[in-house]
């Protein structure tokens, strides 16, 4: 498996020391998310700044952009890094994309994404080859690709491309047309190993592809010390309350709970939510351990079904640097 970090929530002038350290410290590959700013803009630093790191996006919100725009971008960070760039894709929910991004939202959302990803690739494959832009679905028809529009063909045309789910629907699509499967952090191994990994099987048979070739990458809640159990609490109270991931409380038979996490959140009532979750619910969603034997329990729990590894805390050099450090070393 490989270590990877994810970015904390910092201004661009910032990126470039973290991506350094990140990779001198040993990381494989850097994360950025879309919260507060555009995921794409640190890529660009984290390509010109470091020399082996790769990142990647996890996630860009697929349904705010168009497939073009998004193949542009891609394009462009993986000619500028020699080819470490990754594009990580999430479909986030109706209500952000209508009322956030003002964008609407697709009938099919499995149907939506499929095509933008198809699209995509077309894309990549007229500027690569010079074959005529010709895609037309029901979202998309893209037909038009003049040369002066074409940035042409680059050294590393194969650029990955990872979706982020919870449900089997878009695992399944992964096994279908993804390189690889984002892990939410909200999963247990159970659910990991019983719903996601057979259903992005099932996707891959589909499409007769072998589904070792969808790599998994899981994004990992760990307590090391007493103020990281408060806020996995919070966190998981706040997914464990979403309709949209209640799968994942029924595949343990907490669907009670998540019942009243749904009404505690609609009421407001986020400081009640997280004494909701209970030292079994705590377990079985994060990983709980001193830092020297955090690694050995990661590398254990995690064998065998994903690629990579991140944690749901971001790097920041200068914050628990021997925590990272004794991390980094054990893998």
């Amino acid at each position: 498996m490989d270590l990877d970090a994810v970015l904390p929530l910092v201004q661009l002038d910032r990126v470039e020391p973290i991506a350094r350290e990140a990779e001198d410290v040993g990381f494989k590959a850097l994360w950025s998310a879309e919260t507060i700013h555009d995921p794409f803009l640190p890529g660009a630093i984290i390509a010109v700044k470091t020399q082996k790191l790769q990142f990647g996006t996890s996630i860009a919100v697929s349904f705010a952009r168009s497939p073009t725009t998004l193949a542009y971008t891609a394009w462009d960070l993986s000619q500028a890094s020699n080819g470490r760039f990754m594009l990580g894709l999430g479909t986030q929910v109706k209500a952000h994309i209508v009322r956030r991004f003002g964008m609407p939202w697709p009938d099919s959302v499995v149907g939506k994404l499929r095509e933008q990803i198809v699209a995509i690739r077309a894309l990549w494959q007229s500027w690569q080859t010079g074959e005529r832009l010709n895609y037309r679905g029901e979202y998309y028809k893209l037909t038009l690709m003049a040369p002066f529009f074409n940035p042409g063909p680059i050294p590393y045309p194969d650029i990955p491309i990872y979706i982020a789910g919870v449900n089997t629907g878009l695992a399944r699509l992964a096994g279908e047309v993804a390189n690889g499967f984002l892990v939410h952090p909200f999963h247990s191994r159970e659910y990991l190993q019983q719903v996601l990994k057979p259903a992005i099987a099932a996707g891959a048979d589909i499409e007769k592809r072998d589904d070792s070739e969808i790599k998994l990458s899981a994004t990992i809640f760990v307590i090391t010390e007493p103020e990281d159990e408060i806020f996995v609490r919070s966190q998981l109270s706040f997914y464990a309350s979403t309709p949209s991931y209640r799968s994942v409380m029924a595949h343990h038979g907490w669907e009670d709970t998540a019942e009243r996490l749904s009404k505690f959140a609609a009421r407001g009532k986020w400081d009640e939510m997280p004494s909701l979750i209970t030292d079994e619910m705590l377990a079985t969603f994060a990983v709980k351990s001193d830092c020297d034997h955090l690694p050995q329990l990661l590398a254990t729990r995690y064998k065998g079904l994903v690629d990579r590894i991140s944690l749901y805390r971001p790097y920041v050099p200068g914050e628990r640097d021997k925590f990272w450090q004794v991390l980094v070393g054990g893998f």
